[in-house]
C-alpha cells in the first residue's frame, strides 16, 4: 500500500467508487467549503443589479459553456441524449430550484436564515439515502444531529427579516439540493468534468428561460459591485466551485459532499465581520467546534449499507 493509498484507507467511507487522489478530494473540498461560503455575499451584492434567475442562468451558462468548449477540446465525447435529459433534471434540481431558491430568498430573508436552512442539506440527504434503501449508521447520525445543531446555535442571534413564502422557497431549495445531489448518482450522466458542464448548461438555460418568462429585468446602469460579483460567482462560484461538487458527488458519499452546508455559515459570518463590519457574537464561538466536529464525525463514520456497496 503506497502513501496515497494508505490516506484513503484512513478515512473510513471517504472513497465511494474508484479511488480518486486523496488531494484532489481534499482540495474539491476545500473549494466547496470555502469559494460556497463566499458565494452568500456575491450573491447579495449581485442582487443590486442582476435578479436571481436571471443572475443565475449568466453566470451558470457562461460557466457551463466555457467548460463544455475546453472539454470537447480536449477530445471528450458528446453527451448522449439521455444524459442530456438527466443533466437536464439534476440542473433544474439544483440550480433552477436550488440556487434560484437561495436568490429569490436572499432578497427578502435574512442571510443567518438562510445559511440555517442550507445547512440542512446533509441532513436532507440522509433521508433521501434512508428512503432508497442506504440507511446511514447510528455515528454518521449523530455527526449529522451536532452539525446541526452547531449551525442552530450559529444563527440563533441573527434576525428573522423574511415573509413566510421567502422561508418556504428556501426550506423547497436544500430539500430539491439534497435530492438532486443523491438521485444524480442514480442516473446516466457523462463522468468527470462532463457532467458539470452539462448540468451547469442545462440549469442555467432553465434559469434564464423562466426568469424571462416571470418578467425579471437588469436593473441598469449595473452598479460596479454587482459587476465583480457576478464575474467572480460566475468564474469562482460556478465553473470552480460546482466543477468541485460534481467531483464529490462522483466519489464520495453525499453525506460528505453537501457536509459544505457546515462550513459555509462559518465562512459567511467571517466575511460578514470583515467586510460588512458584522458582530462575532459569543454564540458564534460557541457554534463553531460543534460544526466542525459534526463534519469530523460525518468524514470518518462509514455507513454499513455503503460498504456493501463500496
Amino acid at each position: 500500500m503506497n502513501v496515497e493509498d494508505k490516506l484513503l484507507d484512513t478515512g473510513p467511507g471517504l472513497v465511494k467508487k474508484e479511488d480518486p487522489s486523496a488531494i484532489h478530494i481534499l482540495l474539491a473540498l476545500l473549494a466547496v467549503y470555502l469559494i460556497w461560503g463566499s458565494t452568500y455575499l456575491g450573491i447579495k451584492f449581485a442582487l443590486s443589479s442582476f435578479p436571481p434567475l436571471l443572475l443565475g442562468g449568466i453566470r451558470f451558462l457562461i460557466a457551463g459553456s466555457v467548460l463544455y468548449i475546453w472539454l470537447r477540446f480536449q477530445g471528450h465525447s458528446k453527451p448522449t441524449r439521455e444524459q442530456w435529459l438527466s443533466c437536464a433534471l439534476v440542473g433544474a434540481l439544483l440550480l433552477l430550484i436550488g440556487n434560484g431558491g437561495v436568490g429569490f430568498a436572499e432578497q427578502n430573508v435574512a442571510s443567518s436564515l438562510v445559511a440555517l436552512v442550507i445547512a440542512a442539506t446533509p441532513l436532507w440527504a440522509a433521508i433521501f439515502l434512508s428512503l432508497m434503501g442506504r440507511k446511514p449508521g447510528k455515528l454518521e447520525w449523530i455527526g449529522l444531529t451536532i452539525g446541526f445543531l452547531g449551525v442552530a446555535l450559529l444563527n440563533l442571534d441573527g434576525q428573522l427579516r423574511s415573509e413566510p413564502i421567502s422561508a418556504a422557497i428556501v426550506i423547497a431549495s436544500s430539500i430539491c439540493w439534497s435530492f438532486g445531489s443523491v438521485i444524480s448518482q442514480r442516473l446516466s450522466i457523462p463522468s468527470g468534468l462532463m457532467a458539470s458542464a452539462c448540468e451547469m448548461l442545462t440549469g442555467g438555460a432553465l434559469m434564464l428561460l423562466i426568469g424571462l418568462i416571470l418578467g425579471e429585468k437588469i436593473s441598469l446602469p449595473i452598479t460596479f459591485e454587482a459587476s465583480v460579483a457576478i464575474i467572480y460567482l460566475t468564474m469562482i462560484g460556478s465553473l470552480v466551485g460546482f466543477t468541485a461538487y460534481s467531483f464529490l458527488l462522483e466519489n464520495v458519499r453525499p453525506s460528505l459532499a453537501t457536509s459544505y452546508a457546515y462550513v459555509n455559515p462559518i465562512v459567511a459570518v467571517i466575511l460578514g465581520a470583515f467586510i460588512g463590519n458584522e458582530h462575532i457574537s459569543p454564540m458564534i464561538i460557541v457554534s463553531m467546534p460543534l460544526i466542525i466536529l459534526g463534519i469530523a464525525i460525518v468524514v470518518m463514520t462509514k455507513s454499513p449499507s455503503m460498504e456493501k456497496e463500496a
